[in-house]
């Protein structure tokens, strides 16, 4: 992992490789609703939609559902004895929480760290090489009304 050390801002490094946490309301994503794609800023994975992105009120991007075939997976996060969590991670390492207390269908709330994301604006998503989410963020946006 010293590649993603050299790559990486130091933040991005700590959460994604230390499990750190980013401090809520002073990170990049917590309030950007703009339309486009969230990747895995380690590895480029496609992880979030942005109409799946809601205001949580948690200070850090909530999303209610991960894209279809990622490798999110999840863990069991006893770090804080009297709390114990559900640790969301992909290839590229840590990435925050999923929580049961979602608002939309799907009941659920994954809260994210932006230093583990990197936003792909829709205008861009072609030119960057994920051209094929611009149907997905579309046909999640009419069903979901956005």
């Amino acid at each position: 992992m010293e590649k993603n050390k050299r790559e990486l801002s130091e933040m991005a490094y700590r959460v994604t490789q230390e499990n750190a946490t980013e401090p809520p309301f002073q990170n990049e994503y917590w309030d950007h609703f703009a339309k486009g794609l969230y990747v895995d800023v380690v590895t480029g994975e496609p992880l979030f939609t942005s109409s799946r992105k809601f205001d949580s009120g948690c200070g850090w991007p909530a999303f209610d559902a991960a894209l279809e075939d990622t490798s999110i997976h999840e863990v069991r996060d006893t770090s804080i004895p009297y709390m114990p969590r559900t640790e969301v991670r992909s290839r590229g390492g840590h990435l925050g929480h999923v929580f049961p207390d979602g608002p939309t269908a799907t009941g659920l709330r994954y809260c994210i760290n932006s230093a583990a994301l990197r936003f792909i604006p829709y205008e861009e998503l072609e030119a960057a090489g994920y051209g094929i989410y611009r149907e997905i963020i579309d046909a999640e946006e009419t069903e979901n009304g956005k």
